[in-house]
């Protein structure tokens, strides 16, 4: 099922913008994915990239092929490769990441482990992935907002 997020509002319509539960199956799967490359997709070919699962070993593996494969179909050259985390920040409910104790404090917000722990695996990721030093963190304090941080 796809599940989006208010603060992506402005582009999941369309899918012209990768979501975050997008980013977070390519983190997954260990699949860089360029946005000139998600757009010369088609909005069907987006869609069901969303809606395929990636959470066991061979829902992994299948989505990775299957990536690979219509990426190279679209733009002919092989997708890039990245290293799978063994053990993902977003999975770990108990240790709030350095970043986004960083971020929050940046909006005056303070991160305990409690809202930390609280929050969704996608959410954990989403808030990490727009953290990120030099990544446009305009989302992360909407994320704030929509997780009930405030």
């Amino acid at each position: 099922m796809a599940y989006f997020f208010e603060f992506e509002a402005d582009f999941v319509d369309s899918l012209r913008c990768i979501p975050m539960q997008m980013r977070c199956k390519l983190d997954t799967c260990g699949i860089k994915l360029k946005l000139s490359d998600w757009n010369q997709m088609t909005t069907a070919e987006r869609q069901a990239l969303v809606e395929l699962p990636c959470t066991t070993e061979t829902e992994i593996q299948s989505y990775r092929e299957h990536i690979q494969e219509l990426i190279l179909q679209r733009t002919g050259i092989a997708t890039t490769k990245l290293p799978i985390e063994p053990h993902p920040a977003w999975l770990d409910s108990a240790i709030v990441p350095a970043s986004i104790q960083e971020k929050a404090e940046e909006i005056g917000v303070t991160m305990t482990q409690q809202h930390w722990a609280a929050l969704t695996p996608l959410q954990r990721f989403a808030l990490i992935k727009l953290s990120r030093p030099g990544h446009e963190n305009k989302n992360f304090p909407k994320a704030i907002a929509e997780f009930h941080l405030l």
